[in-house]
């Protein structure tokens, strides 16, 4: 697998598209989803991220609560739902860590993305994004929106930084 270098500066990582990040698994047998059935590839990543030290970020205009319990159930602490306009949010964030524009990786792909994609260190898009976001981005994922995306950067910034499968931690929850 080919790995994006520019991954490792920056400690922190914000995924701002969540409804596009990955679709929900695929379940076999008969009833309603139950989340817990199957875990996807993507929780799986954003949990060694944290073991690992990297800060995983949800900006999202969204205002689903099950996005809050999910990502509150993986340990995620900084999660900004409702953002209408995100890049007060983000700066709000920065300042609250203390942390550059330069530090941060920003995965979006639509327009209320652009602002802080335009700021952000390494700017991050799926396959599918719109032209505009793809103009600027650092990093284009050969995965499309809601197709693993959000897995495919997650582990291209943990195996830049030396981290995916290095040691014990990324063998068990």
């Amino acid at each position: 697998m080919k790995v994006y270098k520019g991954f490792t500066a920056s400690p922190g990582l914000v995924l701002g598209q969540v409804s596009r990040l990955d679709r929900p698994p695929l379940v076999f047998g008969e009833g309603p989803f139950h989340p817990e059935q199957e875990k996807q590839a993507l929780e799986d990543a954003i949990q060694l991220a944290q073991k690992k030290g990297v800060r995983i970020v949800i900006l999202t205009g969204g205002n689903s609560h099950a996005i809050q319990v999910r990502y509150e159930n993986l340990g995620v602490e900084d999660i900004f739902m409702g953002c209408s306009v995100k890049i007060k949010t983000y700066e709000e964030f920065k300042q609250k860590y203390s942390i550059t524009d330069e530090e941060i990786i920003y995965v979006g792909d639509d327009i209320p993305d652009y602002e802080i994609m335009r700021r952000c260190g390494c700017p991050c898009c799926p396959a599918d994004a719109c032209s505009d976001i793809k103009e600027i981005s650092t990093y284009i994922s050969a995965c499309n929106g809601g197709d693993g995306v959000g897995r495919d950067v997650v582990e291209q910034v943990l195996r830049a930084k030396g981290l995916w499968l290095s040691d014990a931690k990324a063998f068990g929850w």
